[in-house]
């Protein structure tokens, strides 16, 4: 009993000095976070149509039609058939969205998309109107192919907004 009582006051200390050193470094904001243009993608959507007020808010779908992608080490289309799934909730001006779609290299590799965000439009810290458009794109590339690097990488993109495209234009960084 005595050298159990003894390796918990042990493992206890141990635990307690962990969580020190993780709130310590957590005051340890660092001053960026180095990333990369990884590629633009030119998404062509088709027309939304909603599922109405849901139990989550209201669900909006927007087909994602086709377009194109390039970057430094990779360059394709997109495929027709995937989606834009969103769900909005207009009290607090707020939509998160989830796109599911593939792409298609220009050397014929298939890769599978999925781009989780938030859309909100607010007012900032003086009243005025503020707007943000984030999302996190995963790419799922096949192992043994020149574009495994999608894998193993964090990703985030925003969005561009042209006149005169029928869609939408997003450029994804890479966080190194």
């Amino acid at each position: 009993m005595k050298k159990y009582f003894i390796t918990m006051v042990v493992l206890l200390a141990s635990v307690m000095g962990a969580s020190a050193q993780v709130s310590s470094s957590q005051d340890q904001v660092p001053e960026g976070l180095p990333m990369e243009f990884a590629l633009q993608l030119k998404v062509t959507l088709g027309e939304a149509f909603t599922c109405g007020e849901t139990q989550h808010g209201r669900r909006t779908v927007i087909p994602i039609t086709g377009g194109t992608f390039e970057g430094p080490n990779i360059k394709g289309t997109i495929i027709n058939g995937g989606a834009d799934y969103q769900i909005a909730n207009t009290a607090i001006n707020r939509t998160e969205l989830e796109a599911i779609y593939c792409i298609k290299t220009d050397d014929g590799v298939y890769i599978h998309v999925r781009n989780r965000g938030i859309i909100c439009s607010d007012k900032d810290a003086n009243g005025n109107p503020s707007f943000y458009f984030r999302a996190a794109p995963q790419f799922e590339a096949p192992a043994d192919s020149k574009y495994a690097w999608l894998n193993n990488s964090l990703f985030l993109c925003a969005p561009s907004f042209s006149e005169g495209f029928k869609g939408i234009v997003l450029n994804v960084w890479r966080v190194k």
